[in-house]
């Protein structure tokens, strides 16, 4: 399965960034950069959509799922928004990245900063059908919490 990448206009100066990829030969997902022209600084609780400077083309029945990165969550409160945000395979703008600080401190991010990943997987398209009642379960309408703790 291959992901095309568009490298965007004004995206390349001053220093191109990689194509996004993973790190290991096993990883699931592909790191995205931030394609910044200066530092920004995202304050406890802020939030900012951070540029990738890529655009790309997804294969059909496939969508990209933009997820946060487990250390920067961990060291710095820094997740995705929207987790996963989904890039469908029509969409062919920027890749942009909502990130949140849920932090106790300023986070700065520079350019070429790993912010997040890209995990792309099949999707299944499905029809609905209205129906007068839904087939029975054991656990019926139960929701949050009803499955217990343990």
């Amino acid at each position: 399965m291959e992901v095309l990448w568009q490298r965007l206009v004004g995206a390349e100066a001053p220093d191109p960034l990689p194509l996004p990829a993973a790190a290991t030969a096993q990883a699931a997902g592909l790191d995205l950069r931030a394609a910044l022209r200066a530092p920004l600084v995202l304050d406890p609780g802020a939030r900012a959509v951070i540029p990738t400077g890529f655009a790309l083309a997804l294969p059909p029945d496939h969508e990209g799922q933009v997820r946060p990165r487990s250390g920067r969550a961990l060291r710095d409160g820094l997740t995705v928004l929207n987790a996963p945000g989904t890039i469908d395979a029509d969409y062919r703008g920027e890749l942009q990245v909502l990130l949140v600080n849920l932090g106790r401190a300023p986070v700065t991010l520079e350019r070429g900063d790993r912010i997040a990943q890209l995990v792309v997987a099949p999707v299944r398209h499905v029809t609905g059908r209205e129906v007068a009642a839904l087939p029975a379960t054991t656990r019926g309408a139960g929701g949050f919490g009803h499955t217990g703790d343990r």
